[in-house]
């Protein structure tokens, strides 16, 4: 089913237990106005709201995935307070920055396919995913260099974790454009496949199945381990597998492994 019209910027459609949100900007590569983040919002909080969907997709329409900021929305032209007026910062306060902490707390795992170029804040979107998948012709490029800004929109941060920081860096000054397989063997995403929406939403559905809270707090560790020492982790461990053992699927899954059958978790 389809929550929105097909002239919305921004598609949602439920497959079970998996919702696709489609970015439906295609003529401009699906960069972000201020109304696609509104629009995306809704999408996310449409998939929130449903307890049968545990798990989501991010794709885009046409060929490419994500371009970034349309750049259209800044006010260039000349005049006074030019510089006021044409600063990116209130745009990624109030549209980027809430964008990337939305998909990082939603309760279910969050799947990009990525069918075309993913650049600037478009290559962030894909790396705020939990896992992202690539069709072959796919490419990754950090193209804020090339117009005097840096990584935003999570990238700087996301780069160095994925990449190292000799490759974050090249990357992020050069502008260069990453290709998918290389993305891959960088691990910059988890997989390249020729149809990666196909890819994406097998995977989900496979997610959608699987405790949802555990692969949800799963996220939250990996995320901040870097933040926290040896001995804070395992304290942060102890106490998430403190809280997951009062679930649902904690139960049904041992009492599923002790009994030798096939585990039904329910999310809770």
């Amino acid at each position: 089913m389809s929550a929105a019209p097909e002239d919305s910027s921004v598609l949602y459609m439920e497959h079970g237990a998996v919702a696709q949100v489609t970015l439906n900007r295609p003529d401009a590569l699906n960069s972000f106005t201020r109304q696609m983040h509104r629009d995306l919002w809704a999408a996310l909080d449409r998939a929130e709201a449903n307890p049968a969907v545990r798990a989501l997709v991010i794709t885009g329409a046409g060929r490419g995935f994500c371009a970034g900021a349309d750049l259209s929305e800044f006010d260039f032209e000349p005049g006074p307070d030019l510089v006021q007026r044409a600063d990116p910062g209130p745009v990624i306060d109030q549209a980027f920055n809430p964008t990337a902490r939305r998909i990082q707390s939603l309760r279910m795992p969050v799947i990009a396919a990525v069918n075309g170029v993913a650049a600037g804040a478009g290559a962030s979107l894909a790396m705020t995913c939990d896992i992202a998948i690539a069709a072959p012709g796919a490419s990754f490029i950090q193209a804020f260099s090339k117009i005097g800004l840096i990584p935003d929109a999570g990238g700087s941060w996301f780069l160095v974790e994925r990449l190292g920081l000799a490759r974050a860096m090249a990357l992020a000054m050069t502008g260069d454009k990453l290709p998918a397989a290389q993305a891959k063997e960088w691990g910059m995403i988890w997989d390249v496949q020729d149809d990666p929406l196909e890819a994406a939403l097998a995977l989900a559905e496979r997610l959608a199945a699987m405790p949802t809270k555990a692969l949800v707090a799963t996220r939250a560790l990996l995320r901040d381990a870097s933040t926290r020492t040896l001995d804070e982790q395992l304290d942060a461990e102890r106490d998430t597998q403190s809280a997951l053992g009062k679930t649902h699927d904690y139960i049904e899954g041992v009492m599923a492994f002790r009994q030798k059958r096939a585990p039904q978790f329910k999310g809770e």
